[in-house]
């Protein structure tokens, strides 16, 4: 889901806002219900749970939802057929989620009425009439009718648009009970879905899956949508009102092309109609990086909807406007969110951080009308204006916690980011496809250890002190970085300051740009501990320093200071050492009288490569051509230095 920004206006009042991330974007904002009314049945719910306690003894496999909806009227009736399998011997109670409001009128099974209790806490008790047996599909159907409560994002809204009535859902995280009976939960997805909107003839019902037949009834149209993917409940949608329709489709290399579907308020549909081509280009840049749309049997669509901002309901997108970076956050979640779902609100950014993320890459391959920078830069301030917050959900009750768009959706972004630029592209993508690919989270529920456990395979790297700081911890580094020219470089000193005292120190890699006499470079430093001392050579005079100047880290301010007093040395008086270059051994000289002295081996970019004690000669042949730093200290603490270049031996080509 994408709510464009929000804030918390005045008088406790929740603001659904499109905060321009770069100037072409049309601010969209859309009043919704007050904090206190959102949040007000959240203990009674016990939405801590991943699903409630009382329905996790059975595996839901199919449900046949029929549906009776006149846009025109806040009020809902229908039958819920659901198939199911007991996960327990003897099982003799079916629980489902349910507003008490609304009023069920019938219970049966296989034709036989059966006893049912509404209590408190939204929970609809079936008494089975007898005792299932473990791992055998059975069913139930609940047939029932009332007005949907009005909570969270509006998961039952009746509105108008230039007169017209229109009726839609949004269920997440926690509104499906809100409409219909379901198994509301984070652990058990749906293997199929038939969908039957009865409706007036003047309005057609938009949905998940593809629309296999639609039939008049007197004066009233049944629309029938069939799913047949894994689907979680809260992606489960509706949507009714006079919708114009028309397609785009998606070339695809060796199949038939992608339907992209469309169904929009016709007062809008010559404008949406341009505006919606850009869907084509951004699946394509997807398809190619992520693997082939999850759902390509079927279809993606679009249905306009009164929401200032957009959901991504299972291929069918709820859109409350169609700007690129709309477009791009609900199609990006097909894959992150949809295919694969976070399996906790406590990790609500492998959807939306994900998808944020994806926001950005489509401008980097050359979509829409602003840079990849631009949008960097934008999301980064906007990560860094919570000088305290963690991408971890530590509230699962707090709707306005779990769609926090600095934290669930930006500074997740950037943690994408730094991720990228901490393994390297390939590492990267190849890693978030085996994530997605896993035969084990496919169409299923992951978690943040997933997608760390896969990104860890792929770049070779150990990840756990990265997701320990910046998706666990709070806040974020300041940067100042002290430093002055040295005969083949510079030297320099990089301090840290953190914005919570969550996280002391993010160790990281830091890109520096050094400039000078119209030449520049960028190297890469591991900052492993405040107050880190580095010697950067390159080949020519260094007149300017900039702390990553390409948005590689989410940071706060960043300092350069050139300082020729008042810095620390960063090694103390040279030693003799020969041959420089060397090939293959490497000796020196150190002070008569010092015994046990340990060395400490640099490369040119200020990253330990090996330490030891500090014997002649010292063996180097295994070392890559290029500048290096030898670092001797005695048991006393003092400390002498040497630099030296490895080359090829003399006899190689």
């Amino acid at each position: 889901m994408k709510v464009i920004r929000y804030l918390q206006g005045l008088a406790g009042i929740l603001l659904f806002c499109s905060v321009p991330l770069v100037g072409q974007e049309v601010p969209v904002c859309k009043t919704q219900l007050s904090l206190s009314e959102m949040e007000s049945t959240r203990a009674a719910r016990q939405l801590t749970f991943r699903a409630s306690p009382y329905s996790t003894n059975y595996d839901l496999k199919y449900h046949r939802l029929e549906w009776t909806i006149n846009p025109a009227v806040y009020y809902i009736k229908g039958k819920v057929t659901s198939y199911f399998v007991p996960l327990e011997q003897g099982m003799t109670t079916l629980n489902m989620d349910l507003y008490t409001g609304l009023k069920v009128t019938g219970v049966t099974r296989n034709g036989v009425s059966l006893a049912y209790n509404q209590l408190a806490g939204d929970r609809l008790e079936i008494l089975l009439g007898s005792s299932l047996a473990a791992g055998r599909l059975d069913s139930v159907s609940v047939a029932y009718e009332g007005a949907p409560r009005q909570s969270a994002f509006g998961s039952f809204t009746q509105t108008y648009h230039s007169g017209t009535p229109i009726i839609s859902t949004l269920s997440e995280p926690y509104g499906a009970l809100d409409w219909w009976p379901c198994k509301q939960s984070l652990e058990d997805k749906i293997d199929s879905l038939d969908i039957f909107v009865r409706t007036p003839a003047a309005y057609r019902a938009a949905s998940n899956g593809v629309l296999v037949e639609e039939y008049a009834v007197g004066t009233e149209k049944v629309y029938h949508w069939k799913h047949r993917y894994p689907i979680p409940t809260y992606l489960i949608a509706v949507g009714v009102t006079n919708y114009a329709v028309y397609s785009h489709y998606v070339p695809v290399s060796g199949r038939n092309p992608i339907e992209i579907l469309n169904y929009v308020y016709p007062e809008y549909k010559s404008t949406y109609e341009v505006q919606t081509q850009a869907s084509v280009g951004i699946m394509q840049v997807f398809n190619q990086l992520f693997g082939i749309y999850p759902f390509a049997d079927e279809k993606y669509g679009h249905a306009q909807f009164p929401f200032g901002g957009g959901m991504e309901h299972q291929t069918m997108s709820f859109m409350g406007g169609f700007s690129h970076l709309l477009q791009a956050h609900e199609m990006a979640h097909q894959w992150f969110g949809d295919k694969v779902t976070c399996g906790s609100w406590a990790d609500i950014w492998l959807n939306e951080g994900f998808a944020t993320y994806l926001e950005g890459l489509t401008y980097q391959y050359g979509l829409g009308s602003s840079s990849f920078q631009s949008w960097l830069s934008a999301n980064m301030r906007t990560a860094a204006m919570s000088t305290s917050g963690s991408v971890f959900v530590d509230d699962t009750t707090s709707v306005s916690r779990i769609f926090s768009s600095v934290l669930s959706y930006s500074k997740g972004a950037m943690l994408l980011h730094m991720l990228r630029g901490k393994l390297g592209d390939n590492a990267f993508f190849q890693g978030v496809r085996n994530y997605l690919n896993d035969p084990t989270l496919a169409y299923g529920y992951a978690r943040t250890a997933d997608l760390q456990r896969h990104l860890e395979a792929a770049g070779g790297q150990d990840l756990a002190e990265f997701f320990r700081d910046w998706f666990y911890g709070r806040g974020y580094p300041s940067y100042t970085l002290y430093w002055r020219p040295d005969a083949q470089g510079a030297r320099f000193r990089l301090e840290q300051t953190s914005s919570h005292s969550s996280v002391p120190f993010f160790e990281m890699p830091v890109r520096v740009q050094f400039i000078g006499n119209g030449r520049d470079t960028i190297l890469t430093f591991e900052h492993q501990t405040n107050n880190q001392e580095f010697l950067a050579l390159v080949p020519f005079e260094v007149r300017e320093i900039v702390i990553d100047p390409d948005l590689w880290i989410l940071t706060g301010t960043k300092k350069v200071v050139a300082s020729t007093t008042g810095m620390i040395e960063l090694a103390t008086p040279s030693i003799q050492i020969w041959p420089n270059p060397v090939s293959d051994l490497l000796y020196f000289n150190l002070p008569a009288g010092v015994e046990n002295a340990s060395f400490r081996l640099y490369d040119f970019r200020g990253q330990l490569l090996r330490t030891g004690t500090a014997v002649s000669p010292l063996p180097v042949q295994d070392l890559q051509i290029g500048y290096y730093q030898l670092l001797f200290q005695n048991t006393a603490g003092k400390t002498w230095q040497a630099r030296f270049v490895k080359q090829l031996r003399s006899y190689e080509p």
